[in-house]
Formats: structure tokens, C-alpha cells, sequence
């Protein structure tokens, strides 16, 4: 058993790696140094060249690259049967996946074949160096709690990780050696083909994980209709909507939009909370955020706690007040 931590690097239908991917280069190189082992980047692709190229100088040990028409697009057959394949000669000690669509597909056909252990939909990543486990750490009863779990009896690791929780890995001197790995699944021995891709409507909602600034709205919006102003302010200064729980139960705005310990982990430029309290079950999602800007009428809220410009007021007369002068 090797000490390697892996790292799988999805890549979307253009050959391009996910930032969600690309973020657990960061945890995965504190696992493998902290076990004394390697840091492995898996990819697989019709053209892997171009993700390679992207994160070959992201303080990565070695880039598994697997090149072939039957990677692009997705499809779980051919992903999980060759990451099967290597996992069993390689066998390293923990494997990151993002949790994706793709991701939250791939995870469990993989530790099933494999009889280990798999932690879904992770915010938090740590590792025991005297025992040699990774310690996860996920939402559970609802985001009511967190657990921390292990998989001490089997082998490899394997966890989701949400898309969001990690900052991107900076560029080192450091080039990863590549390694072409040249394993293919016969189409015939693929059971699912793919006909057709609809992409979503270009007025559906937006990544919030990738976005750079968010207007976030709470339960002290009081309507749905409070995301109309929201949105106005968000196109002023180039941002998306997103939203804190309660909106989302109430209806009046996507479950894609959430953030927070059941919805998404986001870290962005800005954000500014709009009517948000501030529970612990939010601020997990959107601590991280380089700067925050909070507007409610409760002085007390917990979200002033973590706020670096904190403003006492009734929304509806503030967020007007914003946008007129950012029209000027």
C-alpha cells in the first residue's frame, strides 16, 4: 500500500478540468505529505492535454493521464471500470473526488467494487497522522450537526468533497511528472451511450460556486418578490443571487441557489447578506468569503459577528439606496 494521496480531476465537455477538481489539489497536498506520500492528479479525457497543461504546476507529484474518445462525455461504465483498474495496482492511501453530479455518481460505484468505505458531500478535510486517517467531516441530521468520520479498517479513502470549500492551489516552480496511461473500454462493453446534451436555458440560474460576487437573501426578505431587488443589485456590480435556507423552503427561490451546511459552499470576492441571521448552518457555507457586507434590522444577528462592513437597517430602504448610487 502506497502513502500516494489521488486526486480526481473531472473535466467538462470541452476537455476543460472543474474548478471543484482543481480546489482538492490543496487538502490532497497536505494528506500527502502528512502520510509521506505522493500527491497524484487522475484524469481522464478525450484531450487531457489542456488540463494537464492547466494544473501540471499546481504542486503536483504526478499526473496519471488517460487519453480516449470513450472519457468525453461522462459516462460512469468506462470512469469508474478504469479508475477501478488503477486503484487496485497503484493503491494508494485516500482518493478526493468533487461532488459533482459526476462526481456524486462515480464515488460510490468505485468504493462498492472496491469493498471501502466512501464519505459523501464533505466541508471539511483533516488528517490523523498517529492512526493514518483521513478525518471527514460532513453535515449531518439535516446540517443540525457535524460528524466527523473515518474508514480505518479498508483502503483507499475515498470522499466527496463540495465544490467551493477549498481556495485553488497557486502556481509553483514545481512541474508534475506525467505519466500517459493508455487504457481504453471497448464501446460495446459500454452500456450507456449518450444521445443527445440539452444544455440549460441561458436565463437558468448561475453557478453560485464560481461566482466572484453574491447578493445572498434570508427569511427577512419576506417574499418572494424581495429577489427582484436582489437581483437589481447583483447586475449593478456583477454578481449572481443566491439565497440562505429558509427562502428555499418557502419557494421562492431555487434549491441550486442555497448556501450552506445542506445547500453550497461558496467563496467568493464579495458577498453581501440581505436579510440573512446568520445561523451557524449558513455562515459554514460562506465564511470563507473575501469580504462580507451584512444588512439587517436585528443588531444582534450572528451574521454582524462574521461581517467586515455591518449595516442596521430595513433592507428594502437600504439595498434602493445602494443601487441609485452605483447608478450614478
Amino acid at each position: 500500500m502506497k502513502k500516494d494521496c489521488w486526486v480526481f480531476i473531472e473535466t467538462d465537455d470541452q476537455n476543460n478540468p472543474r474548478n471543484g477538481s482543481v480546489e482538492l489539489l490543496s487538502p490532497g497536498r497536505e494528506i500527502a505529505d502528512k502520510q509521506g506520500g505522493a500527491l497524484v492528479a487522475v484524469i481522464l479525457a478525450s484531450e487531457p492535454e489542456k488540463t494537464v497543461s492547466e494544473i501540471k504546476n499546481l504542486n503536483v507529484d504526478k499526473i496519471l493521464s488517460v487519453k480516449g474518445e470513450e472519457y468525453t462525455p461522462y459516462r460512469t461504465e468506462p470512469y469508474a471500470r478504469i479508475l477501478v483498474d488503477l486503484l487496485k495496482e497503484e493503491e494508494p492511501e485516500a482518493l478526493l473526488i468533487s461532488a459533482t453530479n459526476n462526481g456524486r455518481d462515480l464515488a460510490p460505484r468505485i468504493s462498492s467494487r472496491l469493498k471501502t468505505g466512501l464519505t459523501a458531500d464533505c466541508i471539511e478535510i483533516g488528517y490523523d497522522e498517529e492512526k493514518g486517517n483521513v478525518l471527514w467531516t460532513r453535515p449531518a441530521f439535516g446540517g443540525n450537526l457535524m460528524a466527523q468520520i473515518i474508514c480505518p479498517d479498508s483502503r483507499p479513502q475515498i470522499g466527496t468533497v463540495r465544490p467551493g470549500v477549498f481556495e485553488r492551489p497557486e502556481v509553483s516552480a514545481k512541474e508534475a511528472e506525467v505519466v500517459a496511461v493508455d487504457r481504453h473500454v471497448a464501446e460495446e462493453d459500454i452500456r450507456t451511450k449518450v444521445v443527445e446534451i440539452i444544455n440549460k436555458a441561458a436565463d437558468s440560474e448561475a453557478d453560485i460556486t464560481a461566482a466572484k460576487i453574491i447578493v445572498a437573501g434570508g427569511r427577512g426578505l419576506g417574499k418572494a418578490e424581495g429577489f427582484t431587488l436582489l437581483k437589481e443589485l447583483a447586475d449593478c456590480i456583477g454578481g449572481v443571487v443566491a439565497a440562505s435556507r429558509p427562502p428555499v423552503d418557502e419557494g421562492w427561490i431555487a434549491s441550486s441557489s442555497q448556501v450552506g451546511q445542506t445547500g453550497k459552499n461558496v467563496r467568493p470576492k464579495l458577498y453581501i447578506a440581505c436579510g440573512i441571521s446568520g445561523a451557524v448552518q449558513h455562515q459554514v457555507g460562506m465564511n470563507s468569503s473575501e469580504t462580507i457586507i451584512a444588512i439587517n434590522k436585528d443588531p444582534d444577528a450572528p451574521i454582524f459577528d462574521i461581517a467586515d462592513v455591518g449595516i442596521v437597517g430595513d433592507l428594502y430602504e437600504v439595498i434602493p439606496q445602494l443601487i441609485k448610487e452605483l447608478k450614478k
